[in-house]
């Protein structure tokens, strides 16, 4: 599909938004990303969301592994192919397994799970499917979550929604991995 906002170059996004892109593309192991370079064209709105969005990953105090399968989910879930592909990468880094990252695709019902994962990917689709968690769903994620985790994993799954929507809408293309230096 065409991108229906293509990515910016340096003068359309600004040179510190380009250098975001570049910087972030490199840790990711990929060309600078796409998302970065179309939202960066509403400068702005990118620098705001940019400050939110860092402090709930990497910035936020959930686990690095909660975070990541918080986002695969929710990209299986919204059809969202970008978050997908980014996040498994990052998901490797941050301590899943090949086996986690394969089998967050099925849900909180696939088998394996351990009960703190089960109930973080059950909340994420009772958010999905309902934008609210029933009592059992609450103390089941308190179990494992204190309170103000429990609030940066409603943001973290709300802003990745959000995402999702925002990328699958302008059609943001899959960013291409670096190439290895010989």
């Amino acid at each position: 599909m065409t991108p229906r906002i293509p990515p910016g170059s340096r003068r359309d996004v600004g040179i510190a938004a380009w250098w975001i892109a570049v910087v972030s593309g490199r840790f990711a192991g990929t060309t600078p990303p796409k998302l970065f370079l179309t939202l960066g064209r509403h400068r702005p709105l990118f620098r705001a969301w940019l400050w939110f969005a860092g402090h709930l990953m990497p910035g936020g105090t959930l686990p690095r592994r909660d975070t990541e399968l918080v986002i695969l989910r929710v990209g299986h879930l919204s059809g969202c192919m970008y978050e997908v592909d980014q996040h498994e990468r990052l998901g490797r880094r941050a301590g899943l397994t090949e086996a986690e990252i394969a089998r967050v695709a099925h849900g909180p019902e696939a088998e394996n799970w351990g009960p703190r994962d089960a109930a973080i990917l059950r909340a994420v689709d009772a958010l999905h499917t309902d934008r609210d968690l029933t009592d059992e769903m609450w103390d089941d994620l308190r179990d494992h979550l204190d309170e103000t985790s429990c609030i940066e994993l409603l943001l973290l799954v709300g802003h990745y929604e959000m995402l999702a929507t925002t990328i699958n809408t302008l059609r943001i293309d899959l960013d291409r991995p670096r190439r290895a230096r010989r």
